[in-house]
């Protein structure tokens, strides 16, 4: 007997849902079907790199379908789930790929009947190609309804994930983990190369630094984790050259300098945990 694979409608699919959509494709777990997006072009090119799927102009056409991704913006994430909530398509499971936002967002579905929940991968989508390759071993985290929460965890760990769950009340903090993880170190990298301009860095060869010192500190991290990883004055617990220093960049840039103070704040507290361990 031939069993019917489970329908997967998308509403919005950028690289996220490119890539969950184009794993859960190869891997026989659902069967992509309706894809919605900003336009019809862009989901039918969305449709193409899932190799799979039907593009569709609008939410009143899209076929029932066992499980609902919703893959929009956070601040278009209500009014999406209240819009496919007025369409009123057969009670089903719905989930959302924020990290910041629970599923609660998604009231407008529970309160009709079905199953929501919100599910974040610790991954960088840079390109979907990438995400694809890079996705075995991403960590995953659920937070919803029971039941939709155990479906995703067997649909998430068929493509390699390692999923865990997230109290809907820690998602913000959840998440703001994974800034810290992974938005903030460009920002901090351009920061530091706008500071070896400033002080005559030449720029050729600001690229070699970049490489070096980025693939280093992130050698030691992974080998030895923050504590142990952890150099410079805060490490020696040099707190006066950090307030020279605070100063000087103050003096350059505001908010960098506000930053500096910070992040060197943290950094003693760091120190200071290694030394107590």
């Amino acid at each position: 007997m031939t069993t019917r694979l489970l329908t997967l409608n998308l509403v919005g699919a950028g690289r996220v849902a490119q890539t969950l959509a184009r794993l859960w494709q190869q891997a026989g777990s659902f069967a992509v079907q309706d894809v919605l997006t900003t336009s019809l072009a862009s989901a039918e090119a969305a449709c193409v790199s899932i190799a799979a799927g039907h593009a569709v102009a609008s939410l009143q056409v899209m076929r029932p379908a066992d499980v609902w991704v919703l893959a929009v913006p956070d601040a278009r994430l209500p009014q999406v789930a209240q819009a496919l909530a007025q369409v009123a398509p057969p009670a089903s499971m719905a989930f959302h790929c924020s990290g910041a936002l629970g599923s609660a967002t998604l009231a407008p579905l529970a309160d009709l009947g079905w199953r929501t929940a919100s599910a974040h991968c610790i991954l960088s989508f840079a390109t979907v190609d990438a995400a694809v390759a890079q996705f075995p071993g991403t960590a995953c985290a659920l937070e919803g309804e029971p039941g939709a929460c155990a479906q995703l965890h067997s649909a998430f760990s068929a493509i390699g994930a390692q999923c865990f769950g997230v109290a809907s009340e820690h998602k913000l903090l959840y998440h703001a983990a994974a800034v810290f993880a992974t938005n903030f170190l460009p920002v901090l990298q351009s920061v530091a190369e706008d500071a070896w301009r400033s002080s005559g860095v030449p720029q050729a060869l600001i690229p070699g630094l970049r490489a070096t010192l980025l693939a280093n500190a992130a050698a030691n991290i992974t080998r030895l984790g923050p504590a142990a990883a952890l150099t410079g004055p805060a490490a020696r617990g040099d707190t006066a050259a950090i307030a020279r220093q605070a100063e000087v960049v103050k003096a350059w840039d505001a908010q960098a300098g506000a930053a500096y103070e910070v992040l060197s704040g943290l950094a003693l507290r760091l120190a200071a945990q290694r030394g107590a361990g």
